[in-house]
């Protein structure tokens, strides 16, 4: 376990971090946030690294007060984890052929379903409330009115950057499904609206950075923002459960008798509201999880370096949270410089993956090391499995 407090803000950040391993430029964005007068206190995840407006990998508790850029453009992105009953050795030793069918049933980059996927069709889904969701987009701002054709083909899709999808083992054999999404370009059109509309706010003006501009509560602007941002967190969890039914379905095909234990998902990007310290706060987690007692989650790390499950210790300094992967160490411009095609195909040696070019950003070299990361939270989760990579998907 790693921990500190920092000093310079007007409310407490509490780091799972070294400081000293922490870049200037988010260090300066850690302590601007924690001096705004609508925060609470800030929680800092041991894969904090720089991001737009907030750290990615911290956790900011303000009140009656949000910030969009600290949610992010990417609002509800995180990670739904399956456990099969297959073990490795059911595996068959054509994975390049596997990997070709969990790509044809899941548009991966930019590309959409051909048309919206009926969840009706799909094995064994939840089918409630669809129609009252789809609805909901009618009353969504209107900057985005023009664009529910392209968020319901895009439904059960995974996008690029970080997003993937994987099968795994853990340290049993037994065989895991595991995808990373968000909420595809709707999230993103919506943030980026909200941002704009809170950067322009009279009490916003004399911020040492504009994208922490904030809504406060009690105005239309901040009704307008949780009620899209609560869509569109809904519209990731919905796109993940669609590609894991998708993903699921590819399985069965190829394995009878395959059963499926209940899903794990959670968010590692978005706003929740919650008490802390008898206070009312809205929590923004923006590259961090929930980790309240007993809840589940899932903590990535790079391409080829494995994830966990871990289970919440409820650890109220944190504001119940614990990191969200392993976090950059250097940005995907560093990356592409620094790392060869060969440095590529060396680091995923042994999993089913792309290695060309087009994810050398993604190489695990570009990440900390996931091992540290669990290492300096162990009084927030503790471990219920680890999963290796034997097919990973990059858009």
């Amino acid at each position: 376990m790693v921990y500190s407090e920092v000093a310079g803000g007007r409310a407490p950040i509490r780091m799972w971090a070294d400081p000293g391993q922490v870049e200037d430029q988010a260090m300066r964005q850690l302590r601007n946030v924690a001096n705004l007068p609508w925060t609470h206190g800030v929680a800092v995840m041991p894969d904090v690294h720089y991001g737009m407006g907030a750290t990615v990998g911290s956790v900011i508790a303000m009140r009656d007060a949000v910030s969009p850029a600290a949610v992010g453009v990417d609002i509800g992105c995180g990670m739904s984890a399956v456990k099969t009953s297959l073990k490795v050795q059911d595996l068959p030793d054509n994975l390049p052929y596997l990997r070709s069918r969990l790509e044809q049933a899941i548009p991966v980059g930019f590309h959409a379903h051909k048309r919206p996927v009926n969840p009706s069709s799909l094995h064994g889904f939840p089918t409630a409330d669809w129609a009252g969701f789809w609805k909901n987009f009618d009353a969504l701002a209107p900057a985005v009115r023009g664009r529910r054709d392209r968020a319901e083909v895009q439904m059960g899709t995974l996008g690029g950057g970080n997003h993937f999808l994987e099968v795994c083992s853990d340290d049993e054999g037994a065989v895991w499904v595991v995808l990373h999404s968000g909420s595809r370009n709707i999230g993103k059109e919506l943030a980026e609206h909200h941002i704009e509309q809170a950067r322009g706010l009279p009490h916003n003006q004399d911020l040492p950075d504009r994208d922490l501009a904030v809504f406060v509560a009690g105005t239309a602007k901040m009704e307008a923002y949780r009620r899209d941002l609560f869509w569109a967190q809904d519209y990731a969890r919905r796109n993940r459960a669609i590609m894991m039914a998708l993903a699921c379905g590819v399985l069965r095909k190829h394995f009878a008798g395959i059963t499926f234990e209940q899903p794990i998902s959670c968010h590692h990007n978005y706003v929740a509201e919650e008490t802390y310290d008898g206070v009312d706060l809205l929590v923004t987690r923006k590259g961090a999880i929930r980790a309240g007692g007993g809840e589940l989650g899932i903590i990535p790390g790079s391409m080829a370096t494995g994830t966990y499950i871990v289970k919440g210790l409820g650890n109220a300094k944190a504001f119940n949270s614990a990191s969200h992967g392993a976090g950059r160490k250097m940005s995907r411009t560093k990356a592409k410089k620094t790392f060869t095609v060969g440095d590529l195909e060396a680091q995923t040696s042994g999993v089913e993956c792309r290695k060309d070019a087009g994810v050398l950003d993604e190489i695990p070299g570009a990440y900390k090391d996931i091992e540290s990361v669990m290492a300096a939270q162990t009084d927030l989760v503790e471990v219920v499995a680890h999963l290796r990579q034997i097919i990973c998907v990059k858009g």
